[in-house]
């Protein structure tokens, strides 16, 4: 298990860094080591900026020698980080400590306590709450993500006061044949629609209902008379409805209305007409009888929709000419929803507000692998003869009538799966895992199909791992206007010859954002309404997430062969020289990655490492920029360590010091707070969770 390493005097690295807590114990702060004549607490890392997988900052210490008094000092470190985002973890390793600061020793003193940390490291790494890291960050520099020229022009938007289901084809309907079967199907839809021959007429399966018409594209009603062939290749296709969809389809007692649209459309649903109810401390009401975000302004009589983290405008819900809001151009008062409101979700598509700096600062968080050069490898089916076509205003062209997407850049094929940069000579491959990104990438354009992989990045590698990982732009999520969002809005034309290919889609799902679990969709794309693995070879795309398992909503993690990034997959470079290799990596990262070298070498296993325990002294000690330590008293009040106690520091600290301390605090009160209601998140049953990731009943 791969943690976040620390430095520590020999007193302190034994303990510092052992911070490996046992999997799925608490990560509280701080954090406990009884080592050889000391006791060293540690107090949770206050973390300065973070670029790419690097990560700075500094954390408070305190080290008590046996029969003294605790000696309060800091010490800043740069961390590479290794992320688990499903889990919400990041584990820090292969630190640099820079400097160590105890204010009440003399300088001789520090630079020997400076040396035993040092020397000490490399044994030593920590585990850390995504929630609590993000909350903590003093700097947003080097915060990514930020994207320009989307298109945020509404799609159709469709409104009903009683239940509808949204069904999107990819353009007009395409039939295909069903294979050991006179049964045609619509291809480029994941909703199971056939078509009988003879009489031409069609058929749909969602979740526990039947519907017929005779044109796809309208007249559906409710049917019980199905043919049994249809029945028996829906049971073959149509994948089980997900662990609580029983209960979740009972709330629909009588068959939907189906709508079924061609372009870029959603749907907001009321039960009934709207019920409006007050947002306490200000001007505006919500809609609390819909699973969509819809908020009144009073002042306006305006209405708005939330909708894939855009918010959209007009007068009426009815026929409404909806048009894009800019996010500075909301109403002040959306900032004043209140934290606990039913309606409180809809803070992190709201700029300024800390919902939507944790959501942003969050995209730049990537989620990281290793990957065996050795074993791991991709196939890639082209429907005929591979077809390229350039990217206009850069050196990049891209297959279009390939499973995968491939590039063709400087005469060099390369392939992006899994978030993994693959590279050969050939667009057919052999494939192996590349050690590097090519610089062209960063000049992909929103409006291109192959725009996601901009954000998938190769950061190290040693002769046996590549060390990899991509930021939620890989599966399109993007920071516009000081908010996330999700797809860029273009509309991507798909690939139709013999198989039908798909591209990513922004609108016709629901898509909603939860900050725990990402990216979720609505109610009728949940439970039994699709049929994977049926419309021709690669599978239907949809939201970014949904080829790995729409079941269960956004998906940002790499699959299983790769998931040891986190864990057991910086392990297998361990020992094979590790710590020789990156030495000399990162001495030269600014010109790029290194060959490296580097004798076999291990670090103490698990059970040989001093071991950090949650302590019982309050988590309320903190760092300055400077080194200076002070503590929060029960009453607020600041006071600074010096001369061996602590003292009331009002008067020596200046307004922007105040302001700092403020702020660290008032942070990580905000990460313990998001880290505890995403433990609540995971320990509710299914069914009663907030459907956040729906928009959620609020009723």
């Amino acid at each position: 298990m791969m943690r976040f390493a620390f430095i520590g005097v020999p007193l302190l690295c034994a303990s510092l860094l052992a911070a490996s807590q046992e999997e799925g114990e608490e990560l509280t702060w701080p954090r406990e080591i009884q080592a050889d004549r000391a006791r060293i607490i540690l107090y949770q890392p206050q973390v300065e900026s973070f670029k790419g997988d690097l990560l700075d900052g500094r954390m408070a210490l305190a080290v008590q020698p046996e029969g003294k008094d605790l000696i309060f000092g800091a010490l800043w470190f740069r961390g590479h980080m290794s992320t688990d985002l499903d889990e919400r973890l990041v584990y820090l390793e292969r630190m640099e400590i820079p400097n160590v600061r105890f204010p009440d020793l003399d300088s001789a003193q520090v630079e020997d306590l400076k040396g035993i940390v040092i020397r000490e490291v490399q044994s030593w790494d920590i585990e850390l709450s995504l929630d609590r890291l993000i909350a903590s960050v003093e700097s947003e520099e080097g915060a990514s993500g930020i994207s320009q020229n989307l298109d945020n022009d509404p799609p159709d938007i469709y409104f009903r006061t009683s239940s509808a289901i949204l069904v999107s084809i990819d353009g007009e309907p395409i039939l295909g044949e069903v294979q050991n079967s006179s049964v045609k199907y619509v291809v480029n839809t994941p909703f199971f629609i056939v078509q009988t021959p003879g009489d031409g007429t069609y058929y749909m399966k969602g979740g526990k209902f039947w519907f017929t018409s005779s044109e796809v594209t309208k007249g559906w009603t409710e049917t019980k008379n199905v043919p049994p062939h249809v029945e028996k290749l829906a049971a073959q296709v149509i994948e089980e409805p997900e662990e609580g969809a029983d209960s979740a389809m009972a709330a629909m007692p009588s068959a939907p209305e189906i709508i079924v649209a061609t372009q870029p459309s959603e749907l907001v649903i009321t039960d009934g007409e709207p019920d409006y109810a007050p947002i306490e401390s200000t001007s505006l009401l919500y809609v609390t009888n819909s699973e969509s975000d819809v908020i009144m302004d009073i002042n306006t009589q305006q209405h708005y929709v939330l909708l894939a983290g855009r918010w959209y405008r007009s007068r009426t819900l009815k026929d409404g000419e909806w048009a894009f809001v800019e996010p500075a151009d909301l109403p002040e008062d959306f900032a004043k929803i209140p934290e606990g409101s039913d309606i409180a979700t809809v803070r992190t598509s709201v700029p300024g507000t800390p919902e939507s700096r944790d959501a942003v600062l969050e995209q730049s968080i990537p989620q990281t692998a290793a990957v065996d050069r050795k074993t791991a490898t991709v196939s890639v089916q082209y429907d005929g003869n591979p077809k390229f076509e350039k990217v206009s205003g850069t050196d990049v062209a891209y297959a279009a009538n390939a499973d995968k997407t491939v590039l063709l850049i400087n005469e060099i094929y390369y392939c992006v799966d899994d978030g993994i940069w693959f590279e050969s000579e050939k667009a057919t491959g052999p494939w192996e895992v590349s050690v590097r990104r090519p610089e062209a990438v960063d000049e992909l354009p929103p409006d291109s199909p192959v725009y996601n992989v901009k954000y998938v990045y190769v950061y190290d590698y040693t002769p046996e791992v590549v060390y990899v990982g991509y930021t939620p732009g890989y599966t399109w999520s993007y920071v516009y206007g000081g908010v996330v969002v999700y797809g860029t809005g273009y509309y991507y034309r798909p690939w139709y010859g013999h198989y039908y290919y798909p591209r990513p889609v922004t609108w016709g799902f629901g898509v909603h954002y939860n900050p725990w679990t990402g990216w979720g969709f609505s109610f009728g794309v949940r439970y039994g309404w699709f049929s994977v693995g049926f419309h021709g070879y690669g599978g239907w795309w949809g939201p970014a997430g949904y080829r790995h398992g729409y079941r269960h909503g956004y998906y940002r993690g790499y699959h299983h062969g790769y998931r040891q990034g986190a864990r057991a997959g910086y392990r297998a470079g361990q020992a094979a020289g590790r710590p020789e290799a990156y030495r000399n990596v990162y001495k030269n990262r600014a010109d790029g990655i290194r060959s490296t070298g580097g004798r076999p070498q291990t670090r103490p296993s698990p059970a040989t490492r001093n071991r950090a325990q949650p302590s019982t002294r309050p988590n309320n000690v903190y760092s300055d920029r400077k080194g200076n330590v002070y503590q929060s008293d029960r009453s607020g009040n600041w006071q600074q360590r010096s001369g061996g106690e602590w003292r009331s520091s009002q008067q020596q600290r200046s307004p922007s010091q105040s302001r700092e301390l403020n702020r660290a605090q008032q942070n990580r009160s905000r990460g313990n707070q998001n880290y505890n209601n995403y433990r609540s998140q995971q320990t509710r049953p299914q069914q009663t969770r907030p459907s956040r990731s729906g928009g959620g009943r609020r009723r």
